[in-house]
């Protein structure tokens, strides 16, 4: 992989910043498809964009793939829009994205999905989905080794779940594990997974609004649990070097027992959100062990 590490503001190829906030990240084929929040004009929804890339640094826009909706959608231009994650369906053959959708005053709370024939879509919006009525914020996504299909979702009521899809991705069948934080109130936000040599790493940020905070990490050889307690994987106070945890990405071509991982976060600025700079490095995962380290020799960046 190219060395692009660090904090930096991400541009496409034709030099526009990329709307990569809130990133989803997968691969299909030999290529990276990432989907993010298009936060240009502020916090409402503006549509998803989706970008493609080989090495992280070069990111080829393929523009809005799921577009603004009708007046009273829960995907409406009055409406916010949060971290699109995308699955291809192994049942169906279809790509189905997933995003939390919400009112301005975040009493909302569900998880919106949507369907293409192809990951550049365009996505068409199906419907909202809960489990029972809980609350769904903040999500991530992890497909298995089986094909199975999960979404983690924080609800702060309960703590962070980890539903698992239907054969079909398209409603949730199961609440495989609901998880509050080690002495802590609630459950982490900005949830993903991945796996290593048998291994589940559940990844999420506490609930700090707009400021960064120390991310922390769980392990468990199941996803149903038990989970281990939540602990640090970057140096306490650091605030996970300013950021927030979006997406931990296996590089390797076995995602499952990948040698190496990129650490992608978001820098998030409340302020002028279509410019938030993300946070891109290299994180160490063995053993039950996940760390990361900043380095000053990062290409082009500057800590803080």
């Amino acid at each position: 992989m190219a060395d692009r590490f660090g904090a930096f503001l991400p541009h496409d190829t034709s030099g526009d910043v990329a709307q990569l906030h809130g990133i989803g990240l997968q691969k299909f084929g030999d290529t990276w498809y990432a989907y993010g929040e298009n936060k240009v004009n502020g916090n409402l929804f503006q549509g998803v964009c989706c970008y493609t890339t080989t090495d992280f640094i070069a990111w080829r826009s393929h523009g809005i793939v799921l577009d603004v909706q009708e007046d009273g959608s829960a995907l409406a231009a009055d409406r916010i829009g949060e971290r699109p994650k995308v699955l291809h369906c192994p049942a169906t053959g279809k790509y189905v994205m997933y995003i939390h959708a919400e009112t301005p005053d975040y009493g909302y709370a569900h998880i919106g999905v949507a369907v293409a024939d192809a990951p550049t879509g365009p996505f068409a919006f199906q419907t909202t989905i809960t489990w029972r009525g809980y609350l769904s914020r903040d999500i991530g996504v992890f497909q298995d080794e089986d094909g199975s299909g999960y979404i983690m979702s924080e609800d702060r009521d309960h703590g962070t779940h980890i539903y698992r899809l239907a054969d079909d991705y398209l409603t949730i069948v199961e609440d495989v594990a609901c998880e509050r934080a080690t002495d802590y109130p609630y459950g982490l936000e900005s949830p993903t997974i991945i796996k290593k040599d048998g291994l589940y790493y559940w990844f999420g940020s506490q609930l700090t609004s707009w400021d960064t905070n120390d991310n922390k990490y769980s392990t468990a050889t199941d996803l149903h649990g038990p989970w281990s307690e939540w602990k640090l994987f970057a140096p306490e106070g650091a605030k996970t070097y300013d950021s927030q945890v979006d997406i931990v990405v296996p590089l390797d071509d076995d995602p499952y027992n990948s040698e190496h991982f990129l650490f992608i976060g978001d820098r998030w600025q409340e302020h002028d959100l279509g410019n938030s700079p993300i946070v891109q490095m290299p994180i160490s995962i063995a053993d039950g062990v996940a760390s990361l380290t900043w380095s000053d020799t990062y290409e082009g960046t500057t800590h803080r």
